[in-house]
C-alpha cells in the first residue's frame, strides 16, 4: 500500500478500518465459530430475540407480586422457552435474563442438535450434511442447517430414506437390507 500524503492523513486521523465499531466483536466471533453460523444476520436475530425476552421479563416483574396476570404471563414464558430447549425445568424468571442467551439458542440449531445425538463428528459435518440433503425431521428433508429443533422435534431427526450415510451406518452395523439396495 501507498503511503498517504498529508491531506489524506489528516482526513482519516479519526477512522480506522481495521476495526470498525459496527462489525463484530470477539464474543460474537467466538459464538459464531463455535456453532457454525454462517449468517450474521442469524446472531443479531437471536442477540434481539434475547434482548427482548429480557425486557419483557423486566416488565412482568414490575407488576405486583401477588397479580395473577403476572403469573400466567411469567408461567407461559417459561414453559415456551422449556418446550424450546432454551431452559430447563424449575427455572424461575430471573433464570431468563441470565441463562436466555445467543448460545443457547444456537445450541438449538439443527446441527448442534446432531452433533449431541451423535450423528455428526463436528458442528461443521453436520452443516455439510444438512445442506447436501442427508437430514429429515419427521417426513420432510430438511437443507437448513439454522433451522430451530424444539425438544418435540428432536426425537423425529433421522436419515434421509435414499441416503447413502444411512446406507454406511446400516453396512457397519450389519443391519443393511438387500431391499435397500434396489
Amino acid at each position: 500500500m501507498r503511503q498517504l500524503k498529508h491531506h489524506e492523513q489528516r482526513l482519516l486521523k479519526k477512522v480506522d478500518f481495521l476495526d470498525w465499531k459496527q462489525d463484530a466483536s470477539l464474543r460474537e466471533i467466538k459464538v459464531m465459530r463455535r456453532y457454525h453460523i454462517q449468517d450474521r444476520e442469524d446472531y443479531v436475530k437471536y442477540n434481539k430475540l434475547c434482548g427482548s425476552l429480557r425486557g419483557m421479563i423486566h416488565k412482568l416483574s414490575l407488576l405486583p407480586a401477588q397479580d395473577p396476570y403476572r403469573a400466567r404471563k411469567e408461567g407461559e414464558v417459561l414453559d415456551k422457552l422449556y418446550d424450546m430447549g432454551i431452559l430447563d425445568t424449575g427455572t424461575k424468571p430471573s433464570d431468563v435474563e441470565n441463562k436466555v442467551t445467543v448460545s443457547a439458542f444456537a445450541r438449538r440449531r439443527l446441527a448442534v442438535v446432531m452433533v449431541r445425538l451423535k450423528m455428526a463428528e463436528t458442528v461443521a459435518d453436520a452443516v455439510r450434511t444438512i445442506e447436501q440433503g442427508h437430514v429429515r425431521i419427521g417426513p420432510t428433508p430438511i437443507t437448513d442447517p439454522a433451522m430451530m429443533v424444539t425438544r418435540n422435534m428432536e426425537d423425529f431427526i433421522t436419515w434421509v430414506d435414499g441416503s447413502s450415510r444411512k446406507r454406511t451406518i446400516a453396512k457397519y452395523n450389519d443391519e443393511l437390507d438387500d431391499f435397500d439396495l434396489l
